[in-house]
């Protein structure tokens, strides 16, 4: 039986610094794969190569994952600082159209930490340059030594809002998460609800209020480990449900338009 597709977000790499390429984490495909029991591919976001109707026609749900360049600040009306780090204009041409087409069509999409700041700004929404130069707030970046095992470590809870769509589908109120990233949500997008803050008030999980598909985004790290967590796997597991849903529904609405 042929599996459903799910398109994850590529970031540009540069292979022995030199060599241009698309590359995507093996834990993001292997999540997809073994969790969510649906094929991955790797897309080249990259508006020279694929259109945002293409990738709608093509795949059934969409992976945006982390990666080290953030979303260009001009998307949100501010201007560029030393602060913001570095950019990938490519992905942000296809990535903030796609978001809103997603969302608009009902077709699952699910953002992992600069992901989850994508659907955000996609949505009308701001971000904070650099989340550890708030006050009150604590450095969520990734620890700069140890393995990878020390790296992607828990290493803060997440409260969410009791019966919202997080509680229900994790079971709990509160959760443990890893933490990455540097950036982090400043003001949210139009129909953005957060629904799981950290513990020094980081918006951490969010959804979009009357989205007719998946449309969960976590600021943290599921994909790590992601077949043995009892956080990350269901929602890897959820969004595979949402995404044979809708790979159904494609089904169904071509046997009827035949």
């Amino acid at each position: 039986m042929t599996r459903p597709l799910v398109g994850i977000i590529s970031n540009s790499y540069l292979i022995n610094d030199e060599y241009p390429s698309h590359a995507g984490g093996t834990m993001n495909s292997e999540a997809i794969a073994k969790v969510s029991g649906c094929m991955p591919l790797l897309i080249p976001t990259d508006p020279n190569f694929v259109s945002v109707p293409e990738l709608l026609s093509t795949f059934d749900g969409f992976l945006l994952t982390g990666g080290r360049p953030n979303v260009h600040p001009e998307e949100y009306g501010e201007a560029a600082t030393e602060a913001h780090g570095e950019f990938d204009r490519h992905r942000d041409a296809i990535v903030l159209p796609l978001v809103r087409a997603c969302i608009e069509a009902g077709q699952p999409v699910f953002g992992i930490c600069r992901g989850f700041q994508e659907v955000n700004v996609a949505m009308g929404g701001t971000l904070h340059p650099e989340i550890r130069d708030l006050p009150g707030r604590n450095n969520h970046r990734m620890p700069p030594d140890g393995t990878l095992e020390e790296k992607f470590a828990l290493r803060h809870s997440v409260k969410f809002t009791k019966g919202g769509p997080f509680h229900r589908l994790l079971g709990a109120e509160e959760v443990v998460t890893n933490t990455l990233h540097g950036q982090g949500i400043k003001c949210t997008g139009r129909r953005v609800v957060i629904d799981g803050v950290a513990e020094d008030g980081t918006p951490e999980a969010i959804y979009i209020d009357g989205a007719p598909g998946f449309s969960l985004s976590v600021q943290w790290h599921p994909e790590w480990n992601a077949a043995n967590d009892p956080v990350s796997r269901p929602l890897f597991e959820a969004f595979g449900d949402a995404v044979r849903g809708w790979a159904a529904g494609r089904t169904a609405r071509g046997l009827k338009s035949a």
